[in-house]
């Protein structure tokens, strides 16, 4: 994405400034021939996905390097490690919501300035600790389920599939987050257009 920063003219009100990328143009055709009348509102979902699929590709990962690296799912004598799990992907949904929350406030919602950068933020935060917390539990509570799921399907296909349980879990634990990750975007984009930039037509 381009970091130049243009008039945003399709916002609410002149003097407004935001992000001008090289898919602009396609967005803002693709959301007026599907939205209508709500081709604004189409836009900005359409802007908050590519945001959400820049965070995906952050919290995974992250996620990723720290479950091979530093928080395993399992120790050497293959010992399923919550904590690890929960904290590994605790660090990855952090510097996702930082990603999000900065592009947001500058390329989906440049219009949104009537409110400070702090009470954005503080609001940005409360709705993806309320994510983060939903997220987590469903992660810690399903991923050695999918581990166990995967390799069983996996092998189903493939007899001489066999891996450890750290390998098992790590699949658990990305299968589980991408469910996470579906359900909580859902949920961010709505709280956060109808609370956190509610100041935008």
């Amino acid at each position: 994405m381009s970091q130049a920063i243009t008039p945003d003219v399709s916002s609410k009100g002149e003097g407004y400034r935001g992000l001008s990328t090289p898919i602009d143009r396609f967005i803002i055709a693709l959301a007026s021939r599907v939205g209508g009348r709500r081709a604004k509102e189409v836009e900005r979902f359409i802007k908050f996905a590519f945001i959400g699929l820049l965070g995906f590709v952050i919290d995974f990962g992250v996620l990723f390097i720290l479950q091979s690296t530093v928080l395993p799912a399992a120790d050497d004598q293959n010992i399923e490690l919550p904590l690890n799990v929960a904290l590994a992907t605790t660090i990855s949904f952090t510097l996702a919501v930082s990603s999000n929350f900065t592009w947001n406030r500058l390329w989906t919602y440049p219009d949104s300035r009537s409110y400070s950068v702090r009470r954005q933020l503080t609001q940005f935060a409360i709705v993806s600790v309320i994510g983060w917390i939903g997220r987590t539990f469903w992660i810690t509570s399903s991923f050695a389920f999918f581990g166990l799921w995967s390799t069983a399907t996996i092998q189903s296909m493939m007899s001489s599939y066999n891996p450890v349980l750290q390998d098992e879990l790590k699949l658990g634990t990305m299968i589980s987050q991408f469910i996470g990750v579906i359900v909580v975007m859902i949920w961010n984009f709505l709280a956060n257009r109808y609370w956190t930039f509610n100041d935008v037509e």
